[in-house]
């Protein structure tokens, strides 16, 4: 066998792949965030060593916290790599797919350069919430990437109509707006991620609730949306699942936010409520990217069918049953 075949990659088990990719882009969302509510943000107060004398420490709490969440950043490099890679084992090949692998590559290395940043500016919240939103930025695409390496070719065309994608769009701003606001938020308030760290000195009052109004907002353009879509079978096919979900988290969200107020911002309960940010915003960015399908895929959805309905739940249960195999089989071509 050729090494060039040994090397092929089916378009399914290089989706897979972007799944991994993916998830660990959402889990150190959520161990970045740990850093921060543990107040370990400076347990390495230096970087890329984590002191002056040690390039890994692990003799304090803090130290190992932030240590543990650094290393891990390894793996999510790993991750993006092997994306980038498998877009070129992938067979066919597609253009699409390697420049958006390459983008989780760009933004890994802005987050890390912007992690040493953050470190050495002693976690000035416009650094930390700079630090987030790129997170968002690598979500959303890391999200595209795992829904187009499903599609059997690049070309896409609409499968809802206009006026309907555009109110998509109009969720999508305004949930962006609300998670920005939410970043204002944690600039303002006790988690700083050490002590002596500033704040941006907004009342904490009125910023919550600026941020709770817009997410409000947010709801009520998508409960605008389900009711538009009452009477259109064939966008709702497409829609439906997606909605639902985006409504069920941004329910549950909300709970977790105003919970999280009233009982005096526990940091587990905010590192909840980060985890549930970051998957409505994954959700927000997957109807997005399912309003537009191949042009075969187009016409084999028939109106009022559930197979938009499913689709999100159907990659999960595959890839669940696939990782393992996937990873036996990149294990055995590196040797």
């Amino acid at each position: 066998m050729s090494t060039i075949g040994r090397w092929r990659l089916s378009p399914e088990r290089y989706r897979v792949i972007c799944m991994f990719a993916l998830g660990l882009l959402g889990i150190i969302v959520v161990s970045g965030a740990a850093v921060r509510l543990t107040g370990s943000g400076l347990g390495c107060t230096d970087w890329p060593n984590c002191n002056n004398e040690r390039l890994i420490d692990v003799s304090s709490t803090h130290a190992a916290i932030e240590q543990i969440n650094r290393l891990f950043t390894g793996l999510v490099a790993l991750g993006v790599v092997l994306a980038v890679l498998g877009s070129r084992w992938r067979t066919p090949r597609r253009r699409d797919l390697t420049l958006l692998s390459w983008g989780l590559v760009a933004g890994v290395v802005g987050q890390v350069i912007l992690g040493g940043i953050t470190v050495l500016v002693d976690l000035h919240p416009a650094a930390v919430q700079a630090h987030f939103l790129l997170s968002m930025v690598l979500i959303a695409n890391a999200v595209s990437l795992v829904y187009r390496a499903g599609l059997p070719d690049r070309r896409r065309v609409p499968r809802v109509a206009l006026d309907l994608r555009r109110h998509v769009w109009l969720v999508a701003v305004a949930t962006s707006i609300a998670i920005v606001l939410g970043t204002i938020v944690t600039g303002s308030g006790p988690h700083a991620g050490d002590e002596k760290a500033r704040r941006f000195g907004f009342d904490i009052g009125r910023t919550v609730q600026a941020h709770s109004i817009s997410v409000w907002i947010t709801v009520a353009l998508v409960v605008a949306l389900m009711w538009r879509l009452r009477n259109r079978a064939a966008d709702r096919a497409v829609l439906d699942g997606p909605l639902v979900g985006w409504i069920c988290v941004a329910f549950l969200q909300g709970a977790v936010g105003y919970l999280q107020y009233f009982t005096g911002i526990p940091p587990a309960i905010v590192g909840i409520h980060i985890a549930l940010a970051t998957i409505l915003w994954g959700i927000t960015v997957w109807t997005i990217e399912t309003m537009r399908t191949t042009p075969a895929e187009a016409g084999s959805i028939e109106a009022g069918s559930d197979e938009g309905l499913d689709e999100l739940g159907r990659l999960v249960d595959d890839g669940a049953e696939e990782a393992t195999d996937v990873a036996d089989e990149v294990a055995e071509r590196a040797r």
